[in-house]
């Protein structure tokens, strides 16, 4: 009897045990069966390492994916091209993980009839960009390595995230028997994962730096004879400046001026400007780790410390991030965070929409004019109105120098017209000069963007 007894409360605690455990599995499966269908590389929504099961559209409403059948792409091979590093591929060669960040909303797994809603084809996806600014930016940058980035710095919308070089998934070429180099780093998505040396764009960290110091004020000159000495290190410009204001040594970007005034900032305040505009954070765009730059000057000397000024020695930067800041200054010191998903319908349903998020403040309203009076100054008086068809865009050039290669040019700024508040990037690899290289490639993209705001 006591056997029988003993055996009775055996199976009475198994089945308290499996209760339990159906319980426990129930929970977990309501909590949490979104995310175990949508992992990523789960063969019911993923091809390869690109999800799949839905349309997704540009702004205007073109579609440029059609992924609930296989994927098929724009009928454009040069959009499909220019959007291949955000929508990703066939066969995961590039891997494009907006859309995975969606998952959940684009599959809309029903925990009682499963997948069948995606396999509807009923998930449409917005995104923020425009198929014609994205080939319009990709066929300026034409052979050169590099990327183009544009947003509104009022609403966060990204209007083009181009990066070159790129290639039609719908006619992929020999990357692998390739020994041109014109497919070098195709996989790379040069928008949010490469850093490069910023050149004389980064002059606007020290600029803000030094104008939120009072280490410039509005009478300060410099005097450059074309070279200076500073720290032992030899610092030399393109020409001889003689005096000149900040204003000045901006618009005709003085190694020398900038190099002292380096060292009037300091080492702690060039890095915390560069750290409030947002260029060394490490942050995400839509789930998108973004390359965080760096500006390291713990070890740095006077001379370091004066190179690291005028954009060299060890600074490293990210276009997106540059971009934001650049929205930043346009926007009084803050702006809108950029973001890429507009909207997810499924059927009549919105599983997703964006809302504009704000930045803290990076700079003080008064500094952030200041830079926008010297940099409207830049395009008035060095690079020319004529590029820019009418828009009143303030920007700054760079050039990167690089030992034993050609240097990368890069070009940046913002647009301050009421109906086109855009903050755009230009980074061309082996370029040579920004203003020559990479202010054509701005000026050609923003009127594209400019006619598609209107």
């Amino acid at each position: 009897m006591k056997k029988v007894s003993r055996r009775a409360l055996f199976a009475l605690a198994l089945a308290i045990v499996l209760a339990a455990g159906t319980l426990a599995f129930c929970v977990k499966y309501a909590v949490n069966a979104d995310k175990w269908v949508t992992f990523s590389g789960s063969p019911h929504v993923y091809t390869g390492t690109n999800l799949t099961g839905g349309k997704i559209y540009d702004r205007t409403g073109a579609r440029i994916l059609n992924t609930t059948d296989g994927r098929v792409y724009s009928s454009d091979a040069a959009v499909r091209a220019a959007t291949v590093h955000l929508l990703g591929d066939r066969y995961g060669y590039i891997s494009a993980p907006l859309l995975g960040n969606f998952a959940e909303q684009m599959i809309g797994y029903d925990k009682i009839t499963g997948l069948s809603e995606a396999s509807k084809g009923t998930a449409s996806a917005r995104l923020t960009i425009s198929a014609d600014v994205q080939k319009a930016a990709l066929q300026a940058l034409g052979s050169y390595h590099g990327t183009v980035g544009v947003y509104n710095y009022k609403t966060g919308e990204i209007l083009c995230a181009v990066t070159s070089p790129s290639y039609d998934p719908d006619n992929i070429p020999d990357i692998a028997g390739d020994e041109t180099g014109d497919y070098d780093g195709v996989y790379l998505n040069r928008f949010f994962d490469a850093a490069y040396t910023p050149g004389s764009i980064f002059k606007l960290v020290t600029s803000a730096a030094a104008l939120e110091a009072d280490a410039a004020s509005k009478d300060q000159t410099y005097t450059c004879t074309g070279e200076t000495i500073i720290g032992g290190q030899e610092i030399i410009c393109e020409g001889v400046h003689g005096t000149i204001t900040l204003k000045q040594a901006l618009a005709h970007s003085c190694n020398v001026a900038f190099g002292e005034l380096a060292g009037k900032v300091g080492t702690k305040a060039l890095m915390e400007y560069a750290e409030k505009l947002g260029l060394t954070e490490s942050f995400e765009c839509d789930g998108i780790p973004v390359k965080a730059g760096t500006v390291g000057l713990e070890d740095a000397d006077a001379g370091d410390l004066a190179w690291a000024g005028i954009g060299q020695y060890t600074d490293q930067v990210n276009a997106l991030t540059f971009m934001r800041a650049m929205g930043r200054i346009a926007g009084g010191g803050t702006a809108a965070e950029p973001y890429l998903m507009a909207k997810i319908t499924r059927g009549e349903k919105t599983a997703y929409e964006a809302k504009t998020e704000t930045s803290s403040r990076a700079l003080k309203a008064e500094a952030a004019a200041k830079l926008t009076e010297y940099l409207r100054n830049n395009v008035a008086t060095m690079y020319g109105d004529w590029q820019f068809g009418g828009l009143n865009v303030c920007a700054k050039s760079g050039t990167a120098e690089h030992e034993g290669e050609t240097a990368d040019a890069m070009f940046a700024g913002f647009c301050v017209d009421e109906n086109c508040p855009l903050a755009f990037v230009v980074f061309v690899e082996n370029g040579g000069s920004g203003s020559a290289v990479a202010a054509p490639i701005a000026a050609k993209v923003l009127q594209v963007c400019a006619a598609e705001l209107q």
